[in-house]
Protein backbone atom coordinates (compact mmCIF):
# COMPACT_ATOMS: atom_id res chain seq x y z
CA UNK A 1 0.00 0.00 0.00
CA UNK A 2 2.57 2.23 0.74
CA UNK A 3 4.41 3.76 -2.15
CA UNK A 4 8.16 3.57 -0.27
CA UNK A 5 7.78 -0.31 0.10
CA UNK A 6 7.94 -0.17 3.57
CA UNK A 7 5.71 -2.97 5.42
CA UNK A 8 3.15 -2.02 8.07
CA UNK A 9 3.26 -3.44 11.30
CA UNK A 10 0.59 -5.45 12.83
CA UNK A 11 -0.64 -2.12 15.33
CA UNK A 12 -0.44 -0.12 11.95
CA UNK A 13 -2.78 -2.17 10.40
CA UNK A 14 -5.19 -3.01 13.34
CA UNK A 15 -6.05 1.03 12.89
CA UNK A 16 -7.05 0.48 9.82
CA UNK A 17 -9.36 -2.41 9.80
CA UNK A 18 -10.94 -1.23 12.72
CA UNK A 19 -11.67 1.80 11.05
CA UNK A 20 -13.92 -0.39 8.55
CA UNK A 21 -15.20 -2.69 11.39
CA UNK A 22 -18.98 -1.08 11.57
CA UNK A 23 -21.29 -1.82 8.53
CA UNK A 24 -22.19 1.76 8.47
CA UNK A 25 -18.63 3.04 7.72
CA UNK A 26 -18.03 0.38 5.36
CA UNK A 27 -21.16 2.40 3.42
CA UNK A 28 -19.96 5.07 3.43
CA UNK A 29 -16.29 3.98 2.06
CA UNK A 30 -18.55 2.74 -0.59
CA UNK A 31 -20.52 5.87 -1.17
CA UNK A 32 -17.55 8.07 -1.44
CA UNK A 33 -15.97 5.98 -4.06
CA UNK A 34 -18.58 6.60 -6.11
CA UNK A 35 -19.25 10.66 -5.54
CA UNK A 36 -16.41 12.31 -3.65
CA UNK A 37 -16.62 15.40 -1.61
CA UNK A 38 -19.36 14.92 -0.19
CA UNK A 39 -21.07 16.76 2.92
CA UNK A 40 -22.16 15.04 6.10
CA UNK A 41 -25.72 16.15 5.70
CA UNK A 42 -25.74 14.32 2.03
CA UNK A 43 -23.99 11.20 3.90
CA UNK A 44 -26.73 11.37 6.53
CA UNK A 45 -29.41 11.54 3.49
CA UNK A 46 -27.96 8.46 1.81
CA UNK A 47 -27.83 6.24 4.41
CA UNK A 48 -30.68 7.67 6.80
CA UNK A 49 -28.43 8.18 9.55
CA UNK A 50 -28.82 10.17 12.63
CA UNK A 51 -26.57 12.93 12.06
CA UNK A 52 -24.26 12.59 15.21
CA UNK A 53 -23.81 8.70 14.35
CA UNK A 54 -22.75 9.56 11.02
CA UNK A 55 -20.68 12.19 12.52
CA UNK A 56 -19.00 9.80 14.69
CA UNK A 57 -18.41 7.38 11.69
CA UNK A 58 -16.54 9.72 9.56
CA UNK A 59 -14.53 11.16 12.40
CA UNK A 60 -13.07 7.60 13.13
CA UNK A 61 -12.94 6.74 9.77
CA UNK A 62 -10.65 9.95 9.22
CA UNK A 63 -8.66 8.54 12.50
CA UNK A 64 -8.25 5.15 10.79
CA UNK A 65 -6.53 7.58 7.79
CA UNK A 66 -9.10 6.18 5.46
CA UNK A 67 -11.52 9.36 4.69
CA UNK A 68 -10.36 13.02 4.23
CA UNK A 69 -11.66 16.25 5.49
CA UNK A 70 -11.58 19.12 3.64
CA UNK A 71 -13.02 22.16 5.09
CA UNK A 72 -14.25 24.84 3.72
CA UNK A 73 -15.71 27.81 5.97
CA UNK A 74 -18.59 26.04 7.91
CA UNK A 75 -18.58 23.02 4.96
CA UNK A 76 -16.69 19.80 5.51
CA UNK A 77 -16.41 17.80 2.22
CA UNK A 78 -15.25 14.35 2.76
CA UNK A 79 -13.50 12.16 0.47
CA UNK A 80 -11.49 8.77 -0.03
CA UNK A 81 -7.95 9.31 1.43
CA UNK A 82 -5.24 6.70 -1.31
CA UNK A 83 -5.90 4.35 2.01
CA UNK A 84 -9.46 4.12 1.93
CA UNK A 85 -9.23 3.51 -2.01
CA UNK A 86 -7.28 0.57 -1.28
CA UNK A 87 -9.27 -0.64 1.33
CA UNK A 88 -12.65 -0.17 -0.87
CA UNK A 89 -10.74 -2.08 -3.47
CA UNK A 90 -10.59 -4.93 -0.77
CA UNK A 91 -13.92 -4.68 0.08
CA UNK A 92 -15.23 -4.46 -3.31
CA UNK A 93 -12.97 -8.13 -4.19
CA UNK A 94 -14.12 -9.41 -0.61
CA UNK A 95 -17.79 -8.78 -1.54
CA UNK A 96 -17.59 -10.79 -4.94
CA UNK A 97 -16.02 -14.07 -3.95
Amino acid sequence: MEKNNRLKNSKQMERHFKGIANYRRIDILLILDKEEDITLDQLTEILKGDFRTISEHTRRLAHAGLLNKNYMGRTVLHSLSPYGKQFVKFIKTFQHS
